[in-house]
């Protein structure tokens, strides 16, 4: 199956999870964009720096599940060369404290489209904590790697803005 179907299908699958959800009136639903950068942790990479967008629904004031999608680029060590990655991941959210806001910790799976040439698709997983402003910003320490015949990964931080739906 070629990389764009398995995109195109991934999406289609989000965007039907998102309108067969029953919305309750105490849940919210909020979008964010985030800025991701951080070190390789897998020899031969030097830097990798990201965008995502995430869709998060809130069950309640402490858990959500978060849908991320975004693109992550991994610059070759002395190289002029670099790997693209699209990462699509569903996880869960849960702030320590029920304000809604504050430090939480979150975990994510989902899958990884290799954007280079035979580069296929991997496994993602991300765990990370972080805090979250009431106004919508939002910082996190987090690692993230993906698994495919071999793996890669980076630890990094993001930073991110939200805004509710």
């Amino acid at each position: 199956m070629k990389t764009i179907t398995k995109i195109v299908a991934t999406s289609a699958a989000v965007v039907a999870l998102f309108f067969s959800t029953n919305v309750n009136a105490q849940s919210s639903q909020k979008l964010g964009i985030g800025l991701n950068v951080g070190i390789p942790t897998t020899e031969g990479y030097s830097f990798a720096i990201g965008g995502d967008l995430r869709y998060q629904f809130d069950i309640d004031k402490q858990l959500s599940i978060p849908v991320t999608a975004g693109y992550t680029n991994f610059k070759v060590k002395d190289f002029d060369a670099s790997f693209g990655v699209i990462p699509v991941k569903a996880g869960v959210k849960y702030f320590f404290n029920d304000s809604g806001a504050g430090a939480y910790g979150l975990a994510e799976l989902g899958a990884g489209f290799g954007t280079n040439k035979g580069s296929g698709t991997s496994f993602v997983y991300s765990p990370a904590i972080g805090y979250s402003w009431s106004n919508g910003l939002d910082l996190a320490a987090k690692y993230e790697g993906y698994s495919n015949n071999g793996s890669i990964g980076y630890a990094g931080i993001r930073l991110a803005y939200g805004f509710s739906l």
